[in-house]
């Protein structure tokens, strides 16, 4: 893994959260984006090498209500950089990992990503990203 690359917030509304992290940060919102395949509305800052994206759920059965239902708002993942996600996906699955997919999807932010089971990895769900060439 080379870096953290972005901290997931589970937010109920975008347009309540943007202004407040906005100013939280001293920094603007720099892109929101839609990500269809997990019915999520994403909203991304940048605070030195580090990205916070906030996750606003389309759906009230999406997996970010669902998330908010049970946990209320907050952190939701961390996730790390890879370089070769394919062969971080079978590394960690070698060492007793459990991915939450088989094959890397396509992401936020020009990203392909998988999930590791927060069972497996002290109850913090973890995300590798790799980006698209």
């Amino acid at each position: 893994m080379q870096n953290i690359d972005h901290i997931g917030i589970a937010v109920k509304k975008l347009a309540d959260s943007i202004p407040l992290f906005e100013k939280l940060l001293n920094t603007i919102c720099y892109k929101t984006e839609t990500v269809d395949g997990e019915k999520v509305n994403t909203a991304f800052f940048k605070t030195g090498e580090t990205k916070i994206e906030l996750l606003e759920s389309e759906s009230p059965d999406g997996i970010i209500a669902r998330f908010i239902e049970k946990k209320g708002e907050g952190l939701h993942h961390i996730a790390f950089e890879v370089a070769d996600i394919e062969s971080e996906m079978m590394r960690l699955k070698q060492e007793g990992f459990v991915l939450l997919n088989e094959h890397p999807k396509k992401g936020a932010d020009n990203k392909l990503v998988c999930f590791l089971h927060p069972k497996t990895t002290n109850a913090v769900l973890i995300e590798i990203c790799q980006t698209v060439k």
